[in-house]
């Protein structure tokens, strides 16, 4: 049985109450929530407040004590890097509300998009301009929710979203010039 079944089966196992699915869903998805959280940490400095290790045990956390109808491994990964940005967010908006200035917030954001704004201020920028995004084009602000959060590569979102990858392509891009722009208006 391929991975992403298996994610499936062990999910839909879990939720209908076999205790030995949990232990075994952690084993399979695990790595690669790591992996995404480590690609969104890359390039950073160290020492920072928050490490990819923390981000993945809470989210990993959140995401099993959510009430929630897991329909696939798809639908695993995309409410995981949803669950990732709200992590993220929420940690940037307690360091900006405890200082102004300070230490670098442990997200590589891409600077093109959210201009020269300390870190937290960026973090907070990018996600107010992807909520205003969702209300008027749901789809490309997932893919970027996919991307920048959740770290995840054309491939990937495609096996998530069902998309292909040339519409990804353009989605995203579209989505990107969009964002420069609102950010910059802000």
């Amino acid at each position: 049985m391929p991975r992403q079944e298996q994610i499936t089966a062990l999910l839909r196992a879990w939720q209908t109450g076999d205790e030995d699915a949990l232990p075994a869903l952690s084993d399979k998805v695990y790595d690669e929530l790591r992996r995404i959280a480590q690609r969104i940490f890359s390039g950073e400095q160290r020492g920072h407040t928050l490490q990819p290790t923390a981000l993945v045990n809470e989210a990993f956390a959140n995401l099993i004590n959510a009430d929630v109808s897991w329909q696939d491994s798809a639908h695993f990964y995309a409410l995981s890097a949803r669950m990732m940005r709200r992590i993220l967010v929420s940690h940037a908006r307690s360091r900006n509300a405890q200082k102004r200035g300070g230490a670098n917030f442990p997200v590589t954001l891409q600077e093109d998009l959210v201009g020269g704004a300390e870190p937290d201020e960026r973090l907070e920028a990018l996600d107010e301009a992807i909520a205003v995004l969702e209300k008027a084009d749901p789809r490309k602000a997932e893919l970027l929710v996919l991307q920048i959060f959740g770290g995840l590569t054309f491939d990937e979102m495609a096996e998530v979203t069902g998309l292909s990858v040339s519409t990804i392509d353009r989605d995203l891009r579209t989505a990107k010039a969009w964002l420069r722009q609102e950010i910059a208006g802000s």
